[in-house]
């Protein structure tokens, strides 16, 4: 650990000391951990995507592998919820010395600017390799001058993609702004106090249950789009992890009693996943006899996922508090890169994926490359080319200050 002497009265500090000093007072260090190992796992996550059986994406290699469909089954359990949860703690932290109006206005620079951006000129060529992985054999001009009036994808051209969390969490931000203001005033504190009840014992595993219900009741009907128009469910789903995140920072207390149960959760959602997946190793489908999948015990079998993937979220969260709260020099840098390479890593591994799945290369070996060149593709567009300039900033939804 290197040392240094404070100027008044010689007392050494650790450098993870100075740079807590250092970092903004609205910033917690373990919350910007946890949202860089979320994206990190969404790169590992897409990477897989090309060789996973029965689920085609963008791009396809003609092999496929059941060990990455394996580890993307366990990826997809939390990655998305726990970047909303995040999302929900970093909007609390952007909220509580902005006013209403100057909050709405924050998120219109970073998430609505950088969405219609993306959508216009990141997007467009993930669309394209997409189609010539298709047969298309236009230009890439050709095939952008017909944005506008072939439609929506998947049928038409124009889509958001991956974008779609943006536009999520954008809508939540704009829809729920007067909630959040609020929760600041006096009259939120009766608010405050009966979720302060819910960090005594184990009472926080109830707030899992408003999402556990809807999910359950309705998502036969209503299966995931990211369409947002047509996605009720996980509209709802998704929502509720924000508000989950919100609220443990509202009250602190919940945020501790996360890091107190953080073992009882892991204990629980490894015990689930190993019961899960006994299922479907040993070929169980709950849905081949139809009598059954009318039965109100269908319900009960659906909730297994909602459940699941809320364990995951908090073990994950409580034990990031207790280990990741350290504020290392790397941690600002990582902060402004997260979101760039959020918006940027797909397109690029797509039009990676497009030449690698041509190669006669082994599964695991295109699945690094892709992992790897994406990552570093990323680093060094943002570092030479988006970091520097004041317009690359703004329209990546950085602050367009350099820091």
């Amino acid at each position: 650990m290197v040392k240094v002497f404070s100027w008044k009265n010689d007392t050494p500090l650790s450098l993870a000391k100075i740079v807590q000093m250092q970092l903004p007072k609205n910033r917690l260090a373990y919350i910007d951990w946890l949202r860089a190992l979320a994206i990190l796992g969404v790169l590992l996550y897409h990477s897989a995507r090309p060789f996973i059986p029965e689920d085609p994406w963008h791009i396809n290699n003609a092999a496929k592998s059941n060990l990455l469909d394996e580890f993307n089954f366990f990826l997809s359990r939390f990655r998305m919820p726990l970047l909303f949860f995040i999302s929900g703690s970093v909007t609390w932290l952007m909220m509580k010395n902005r006013t209403t109006g100057a909050f709405v206005l924050l998120r219109l620079k970073r998430l609505f600017l950088p969405l219609i951006a993306g959508m216009l000129f990141i997007i467009p060529p993930q669309v394209y390799f997409e189609r010539l992985h298709q047969g298309y054999t236009g230009s890439f001009l050709e095939f952008y001058s017909t944005l506008f009036q072939s439609g929506s994808y998947p049928q038409g051209n124009m889509s958001w993609h991956h974008l779609w969390f943006i536009a999520y969490l954008f809508l939540y931000d704009l829809l729920l702004a007067p909630f959040f203001a609020w929760c600041k005033t006096e009259k939120a504190s009766g608010f405050k106090k009966r979720l302060g009840q819910l960090a005594q014992g184990r009472a926080i595993y109830w707030l899992m249950l408003p999402s556990v219900c809807i999910y359950s009741a309705f998502v036969l009907q209503y299966p995931a789009t990211n369409a947002l128009i047509d996605d009720p469910v996980y509209f709802i789903y998704w929502l509720l992890f924000l508000l989950a995140g919100y609220f443990c920072l509202l009250e602190p207390a919940l945020m501790e009693s996360l890091e107190r149960n953080r073992r009882f959760s892991l204990t629980l959602a490894f015990l689930l996943l190993l019961f899960i997946n006994a299922l479907r190793w040993n070929g169980f489908d709950w849905f081949e006899d139809k009598h059954r999948a009318e039965s109100w015990t269908t319900y009960l079998y659906l909730a297994r996922q909602p459940i699941h993937t809320w364990l995951w979220v908090f073990a994950l969260v409580g034990y990031g508090r207790k280990y990741l709260n350290k504020p290392l020099p790397a941690l600002s840098y990582v902060n402004q890169f997260i979101y760039p390479f959020y918006i940027l890593h797909q397109t690029i591994l797509v039009i990676l994926a497009y030449y690698v799945v041509q190669t006669p290369d082994t599964i695991f070996l295109k699945w690094v490359f892709l992992a790897l060149s994406t990552f570093f593709i990323c680093l060094l567009l943002f570092h030479l080319f988006i970091r520097p300039f004041y317009l690359t900033r703004m329209l990546f939804g950085m602050k367009t200050s350099k820091q």
